[in-house]
């Protein structure tokens, strides 16, 4: 018997996504809509819907839905923006985006990854994927209203940082100084980012980038 996935997505609605305050309707609908199991090693397709990081690839997750969630809704997407989703491994996060905004360019490191996410996003209007490094992000079509970064990463680059327009804002999830995971909230307003910190996170760490050396007085 076949596995009902639609149902395991309404789960996923109703058991993590609604109760950890992601109340915005086309978010819901967004996440209502993608088949995740699309997006996940056929072997692991019955646990695509955990309340957990699914592995894809060696090093390499599909962010747990409930975190995915949080962060896509602070980006309040409209059929106005141009989106980066940054690491984008088989290319969930940008096909959930790509139901909201105008279009959406997912940027991946990996050949066999980037080879993935084109196969799983055929027929998802609006997304490009590109291969590069995840850190530089993709100037050739910067800027972009709204970046997401998918995985944890030990500080947000100013090159990802240069590719938003005034106004843009980005989301992320930041291993702060005492190892812990913060999903944060940046904007550029007058020509400067600030952020301000959203909710604990605990997600896999997104390869490629490095946290600068610091002197520490």
């Amino acid at each position: 018997m076949a596995a009902d996935y639609t149902a395991a997505r309404v789960n996923m609605i109703e058991g993590q996504i609604r109760p950890n305050k992601v109340t915005d309707p086309f978010v819901v609908e967004a996440f209502l809509a993608i088949p995740r199991e699309r997006f996940v090693p056929e072997a692991l397709a019955g646990v695509a819907y955990v309340d957990e990081d699914v592995p894809v690839a060696p090093g390499r997750y599909l962010m747990e839905p409930m975190v995915l969630a949080r962060l896509v809704q602070e980006l309040s997407l409209t059929r106005a923006d141009k989106v980066l989703a940054v690491g984008v491994a088989t290319g969930y996060a940008a096909a959930i985006m790509a139901e909201m905004a105008g279009s959406v360019v997912a940027l991946e490191s990996d050949p066999a990854l980037v080879e993935a996410a084109r196969k799983a996003l055929a027929g998802v209007a609006g997304v490009a994927v590109v291969q590069g490094d995840l850190a530089a992000g993709h100037a050739a079509k910067a800027p972009y209203g709204a970046i997401l970064i998918d995985g944890s990463v030990p500080e947000v680059p100013a090159s990802l940082l240069d590719q938003l327009p005034e106004g843009g804002r980005l989301v992320a999830v930041v291993i702060n100084a005492a190892g812990l995971g913060e999903a944060r909230y940046y904007r550029k307003v007058g020509g400067v980012v600030s952020h301000r910190i959203l909710f604990d996170a605990a997600v896999r760490p997104l390869p490629g980038f490095e946290r600068r050396a610091e002197f520490v007085f």
